[in-house]
């Protein structure tokens, strides 16, 4: 032990490790600076620092880490900046599992998954996209594996897939598809750790802590971001050849979700200052259990292991709105079919204002070897024992179908004077952030673990094309980001009226209120004319902390800046469209208008001038081989299919096997 403990002293102290350390592991210590070479200057009051990278990467989830180590090892000088400790990223939270035609509880097809997805999306989806992402799922997932990422298993020891809403076999004729592969009910978690520990292998530098506040942009070529340290108040200038945007979601627009407090669309919101578009910003989902009161998430993984909805005549209620597909049916369904139970006064609890969850029906062990996180969840938040109580919950909004306009390459988009996609070189988006579109206005459970990982990879492979290791770039303007430093002292000085607290929270009670699940023309009028006076009241924030080191209250406020952002271009971009898709549903426009409306909403917003505009692009309708998979044309979108349980899979089979061994 002491020969040992003698030698790894000696490795620690080496020159090689230090600087290894310091490259390579500079997410763990403060050496780097001392790893990346740049030069520095002050800009006013703040000291800033320029460094050069082939590669940026603004956000460290499952899409960012995916595309950072893809960078590192095809060569390329990478940073990976974030404003959170890469395994605090919201990629952490999902539950159910990531999709794949794996094909190991039944016979399966990529092609089926394809079908699946486009219909899930409302035919909103450009399917280019889509046929690339469910063609590579099958190998994304054994990449996965190979990263040593500890799925659940079969009897078998073949990676374990459980049952999802929208997955069927055979283009909806064959029955429920078991599609979902899964780590019990961690599945986010363990993939955030796996790929962390694979991007440690590589020479990626990790600025962690650091808040990015504007992209760099050179007429319409992005040069790189500006970013501000959060530790020490130090703003850092960083040009790439590659700018890759993995920033996730801004669900926390809302007063009920199952985001983190971190999900602010920052990533949305430096694209919105840079002049360029949102897509479908109106197409919100809301998952069908979140935990009543409270928002946590209720995995879909609990009805795709035979959990049940009922109401307060403990009705199994799904089986009118869907009457074969039933709990499993699109997540858009089944919240809208949950909201209208409880609009005609069949919810539960005191003010018949949420739904039962039931899983009491379901074998103790089943629950606790594949729910585990959800029994924990369920005793913490809601105090319930899944076990012998149902969990009480209601539709909470879970998840942004639009975002950023990119093709299935991943490279952002807008559209020039014809109305044709224009692409912004040195630019790229992957994951929440982005809109691909590979979920259009719904996206299907158990699609956004396989969103990130397969465009996270696509920026890398792209960037590869692209460009060179070391290959030249134009010098920064000596001004460059000056206006984002101006905006972070003006902010950070104000000392208006109302606390940050106080705007966020009208924000997010009038998104609650008038952009939720049913949808009309007056609600969302009065919306749009509420959300402009929230925003008409940032002017009067007030800041108190005046420091530059772990500036709370500053971050706070400057997140609430990229939340009115999103907000705004949500609720008018609603209201804009007159026809329900997806997860857009609205009571005077019930039904679907591919005629007028199958295309992607643009909107461009400008705060300080209050000003957006909305335009359109096609949804892209072909497949990228036809020959190899035909384009799905629109249809009625129903969920009919017969959900077939295997006999060695299902729970309630399994639970009545085993009551049977003891009697006649």
């Amino acid at each position: 032990l002491d020969i040992i403990i003698k030698m790894l002293r000696k490795i620690f102290k080496s020159p090689q490790f230090q600087a290894q350390g310091a490259r390579g592991l500079s997410v763990l210590n403060k050496h780097a600076m001392s790893a990346c070479p740049h030069k520095k200057s002050m800009i006013g009051d703040y000291m800033v620092y320029d460094h050069t990278y082939d590669a940026i990467v603004v956000g460290a989830g499952g899409a960012g880490l995916r595309a950072a180590f893809g960078l590192a090892e095809a060569g390329f000088k990478t940073a990976c900046l974030s404003k959170l400790f890469p395994t605090r990223s919201h990629t952490v939270a999902a539950q159910g599992g990531i999709n794949a035609s794996l094909g190991n509880m039944h016979e399966d097809d990529w092609k089926w998954h394809f079908y699946d997805t486009v219909k899930g999306s409302d035919w909103l989806g450009d399917q280019d996209a889509i046929h690339y992402m469910t063609k590579e799922a099958p190998a994304a997932v054994l990449e996965l594996e190979s990263y040593g990422m500890p799925f659940s298993r079969t009897q078998e020891g073949k990676i374990y897939q459980r049952a999802f809403g929208g997955q069927s076999k055979d283009y909806g004729k064959g029955g429920q598809a078991y599609r979902c592969a899964a780590v019990a009910d961690r599945t986010g978690h363990s993939m955030l750790h796996t790929l962390f520990g694979r991007s440690l292998a590589y020479d990626c530098v990790f600025f962690i802590e650091y808040f990015a506040m504007d992209l760099l942009m050179d007429n319409d070529v992005c040069r790189g971001v500006i970013a501000y340290n959060m530790s020490d108040g130090t703003i850092h200038r960083m040009r790439a050849n590659q700018t890759v945007m993995a920033t996730g979601g801004y669900g926390r627009c809302y007063q009920s979700c199952t985001s983190a407090h971190t999900c602010t669309g920052d990533g949305n919101s430096m694209i919105t200052r840079a002049g360029l578009p949102m897509e479908d910003p109106e197409f919100v989902q809301f998952h069908p259990t979140g935990i009543y009161g409270v928002g946590c998430l209720i995995t879909e993984g609990c009805r795709g292991e035979g959990a049940m909805l009922k109401n307060i005549n403990g009705e199994r209620f799904m089986e009118r709105y869907a009457p074969t597909a039933k709990d499993l049916a699109s997540r858009d369904v089944v919240s809208r079919a949950m909201t209208v139970e409880i609009l005609e006064g069949r919810g539960v609890g005191p003010e018949k204002d949420h739904i039962h969850l039931h899983l009491d029906h379901l074998p103790p062990e089943l629950l606790h070897e594949r729910l585990p996180g959800i029994m924990e969840t369920a005793m913490i938040f809601a105090g319930v024992d899944p076990a012998t109580q149902p969990i009480p919950v209601i539709p909470t909004v879970h998840y942004n179908m639009g975002g950023i306009p990119t093709n299935w390459k991943t490279e952002v988009l807008t559209i020039d004077e014809q109305g044709n996609d224009k692409i912004i070189p040195g630019l790229l988006a992957a994951g929440e952030v982005a809109a691909a579109s590979a979920h259009g206005a719904n996206r299907l459970g158990a699609n956004s673990l396989l969103d990130i990982v397969i465009f996270g990879r696509k920026s890398a492979l792209l960037t590869k094309e692209q460009y060179t290791p070391g290959q030249t770039q134009p010098e920064l303007a000596d001004n460059a980001g000056e206006e984002s430093i101006a905006k972070l002292d003006k902010l950070r000085f104000a000392d208006g009226p109302l606390p940050t607290a106080e705007i966020r929270r009208n924000m997010q009670k009038t998104m609650q209120r008038y952009a939720a699940v049913f949808r009309k023309e007056d609600t969302l009028q009065k919306g749009c004319e509420e959300i402009d006076k929230v925003i008409e009241t940032f002017p009067d924030i007030g800041v108190k902390d005046r420091g530059v080191i772990y500036n709370s209250d500053l971050i706070e406020a400057m997140e609430l800046e990229n939340l009115l952002l999103q907000a705004k271009q949500t609720m008018w971009c609603a209201e804009n469209r007159k026809e329900s898709r997806g997860a857009h549903a609205r009571d005077d426009y019930k039904e679907r208008d591919d005629e007028n409306w199958r295309k992607h909403t643009l909107s461009w917003y400008d705060m300080d001038k209050n000003d957006l505009r909305i335009d359109f692009r096609d949804v892209v309708r072909t497949t990228l081989d036809e020959s190899e998979v035909e384009p799905i044309p629109p249809m009625k979108r129903v969920y009919q299919f017969i959900p077939l349980f295997p006999l060695y899979q299902s729970p309630l089979i399994t639970a009545l096997q085993s009551a049977c061994k003891s009697e006649p």
